[in-house]
């Protein structure tokens, strides 16, 4: 039973005990005084009518008058004379019938009133004895009513009383049903604070609770941090603080293998000329700091554009690249008006030449490099400040204007999307669920995503795309009654009509509710926070799972969302990639997927390529996993 509802009864029951001994006291005490007017009443009568008869002669008619006038004034219900052989010489009753009293009340109250007596003298003798008894009606009628009023009044109170229980309760239920959603949310690993209540005893345990929270929320923060340093001289620069060239190449290969907007956009190199000379001018020092100065002043670009990824080739060479971007020339001069401050160093001139080509999913990423460094050359004998627009990979476009591909693109949205199915398994070979990316027939072919998300968020089709996407998730649910996972764009997410449209669409099905995963970019979890806390606020309730996709330098901010109730984190496959030859990989990902277990996240990598990687994996704790190298099979992965 509730506490809530003990505290209900218990004041019931104090109502009830208090009404119950009230009207028990005052029938009691009641009864008890008028029994004793009564008996009072019927002695002072028999001796005042056993007077006045003695007094009289006793003519039989003369004292039957005197009776008749008694009995008529008195309100009795006895008046008997009895010779002094006890015969009876006149009698007057009533049969004592109460019409506007309960008879189980009179039963109850039963007043026991003895009759009153006298002796009526005939000079020196007896003449006979007479026995007067009151009638008991106005005493019932009186204690009858009475107990009605009292039981109005006390009525009334307790309706006064029951209201101000009412808040005081609520005034109690409402810290106290915080504090329990806050033990469910630390029991489902979700640290959340509360305002302390101004009720002492819950306000010492929610203070406790949330200095519970505050520790446990600092060592998940601080472990974030550590994991990130740990990554961060794994991948990235000690000087510039940008990517290695490994870490760079790995996720320009990804982006050229992607299925989403990632797919195509824009590759920059920049190049410090002659740096060994620059060096002996400046300085190691300022040397330094112009290094770090360019990696800034690409990172900012890359920021103003999107989602830029910064790296360092080598001691000179630093590249930029820059997903769904494709207007090289305004893109070349905004990239000049950015290196111009950078070209002049205390009087010393430096040369930064650049390169841009465009890529697009398919490309050979050794191709890609080549002609870039090729343009980047060009650049070179043109002069320290040129940028040159290399000649990308001759491609198949599939439509020649933005036009068309609007018309393509609506025309295919409309017929309905095809949904792949990678398997993301589990250390026994289970299945979590699949990956379904979407296909879009274009030109009597199912296109993968990489070929035509580009020109969906360049035509602001995202949310038609994910709305038909997901209707056709119901249906496959519906069909398989397997676990799909797919993915929602940050446009789709942003936009408050595809939100109340999807949540109408799960509110309806929630049997396939259950089965949908919606993976969600890490880097719009971050930068919006408060967008993505309206959605997990708006979907979570009707039992989807939303996960974060391409975990990677963002899950610094994991804890941030441990209040979300996020169900799964995609490990970005740039972590993952040859995890079973490098220790620093595994003690950066064992550490993440201690981290995930602590909030209650599943960790999930992505990218897998092989069954060695896959055991290693699970080895170090990670739930699950996906990639080219995962197929679903009857065999355990560990």
């Amino acid at each position: 039973m509730s506490l809530i509802k003990q505290i209900w009864l218990t004041i019931v029951g104090l109502l009830l005990l208090a009404f119950i001994g009230s009207l028990f006291i005052g029938v009691t005490t009641s009864r008890h005084y008028i029994e004793q007017e009564v008996r009072i009443k019927n002695a002072d009568n028999a001796n005042a009518l056993a007077l006045s008869m003695s007094q009289l002669d006793k003519d039989p008619v003369t004292i039957e008058l005197l009776m008749a006038a008694q009995y008529d004034t008195g309100h009795y219900r006895l008046i008997e004379l009895r010779d002094p052989e006890g015969e009876i010489i006149l009698q007057r009753n009533d049969n004592d019938h109460i019409d506007d009293v309960p008879g189980w009340f009179v039963s109850l109250v039963d007043l026991d009133v003895p009759p009153g007596r006298a002796v009526i003298q005939d000079g020196w003798s007896q003449y006979a004895t007479l026995t007067l008894e009151s009638h008991h009606g106005y005493a019932y009628r009186s204690l009858w009513q009475s107990s009605l009023a009292l039981t109005v009044w006390f009525a009334l109170a307790g309706v006064l009383s029951l209201l101000l229980g009412w808040l005081i309760v609520n005034s109690i239920r409402r810290p106290l049903r915080q504090v329990v959603e806050q033990a469910r949310d630390i029991g489902e690993r979700r640290f959340t604070t509360l305002p302390a209540p101004r009720t002492k005893e819950l306000r010492e345990v929610v203070l406790a609770m949330n200095q519970l929270s505050a520790s446990v929320g600092s060592m998940l923060g601080e472990e974030s941090q550590r994991l990130d340093l740990l990554r961060r001289r794994l991948q990235h620069d000690s000087v510039t603080g940008v990517l290695k060239r490994d870490a760079f190449i790995a996720q320009l290969q990804i982006h050229l293998e992607s299925q989403d907007a990632r797919a195509s956009g824009t590759l920059i190199l920049v190049r410090v000329a002659d740096l060994a000379e620059v060096n002996e001018r400046l300085g190691h020092r300022d040397t330094d700091k112009l290094l770090h100065g360019l990696a800034t002043v690409l990172d900012q670009l890359g920021n103003v554009r999107g989602d830029g990824i910064v790296g360092r080739l080598n001691g000179s060479d630093f590249a930029l690249l820059l997903p769904d971007a494709h207007d090289r020339e305004p893109l070349s001069h905004e990239l000049r008006k950015h290196l111009a401050p950078l070209t002049d160093q205390g009087g010393i001139p430096v040369g930064l030449p650049a390169a841009l080509i465009d890529y697009a999913q398919g490309d050979q990423r050794s191709v890609l490099l080549a002609s870039l460094d090729g343009a980047l050359s060009t650049a070179e004998t043109r002069g320290d400040r040129s940028v040159v627009i290399a000649q990308g990979p001759q491609r198949r476009s599939l439509f020649t204007s933005h036009a068309q591909w609007r018309q393509a693109l609506q025309e295919a949205v409309a017929k309905g999307v095809y949904l792949a199915h990678y398997p993301v398994l589990d250390g026994k070979g289970g299945l979590l669920h699949f990956e379904s990316p979407s296909r879009l027939r274009l030109k009597g072919e199912w296109q993968p995503a990489g070929v035509f998300m580009p020109w969906v968020s360049r035509l602001e089709l995202d949310s038609q795309l994910d709305l038909a996407v997901i209707d056709e998730a119901v249906r496959d649910i519906t069909q398989r009654g397997k676990p799909l996972g797919i993915n929602l764009s940050a446009a789709s997410i942003q936009d408050a009509r595809f939100v109340m449209e999807l949540r109408a669409r799960l509110t309806s099905r929630p049997d396939v509710a259950g089965k949908l995963w919606l993976e969600i970019p890490a880097s719009l979890a971050i930068h919006d926070l408060a967008g993505f806390r309206s959605l997990c606020h708006t979907l979570q309730p009707l039992g989807c799972r939303i996960g974060l996709e391409h975990v990677g330098a963002e899950f610094t901010r994991i804890p941030d969302l441990q209040d979300l109730g996020l169900a799964y984190l995609k490990i970005d496959s740039s972590l993952v990639k040859g995890v079973d030859q490098s220790p620093e990989q595994q003690t950066i990902l064992r550490g993440m997927a201690t981290l995930c277990h602590s909030l209650g996240i599943l960790a999930i990598a992505e990218g897998v390529d092989n069954l060695d990687e896959a055991k290693v994996l699970f080895e170090l704790g990670l739930d699950g996993v996906t990639g080219p190298g995962v197929r679903q099979n009857d065999k355990p992965l560990i």
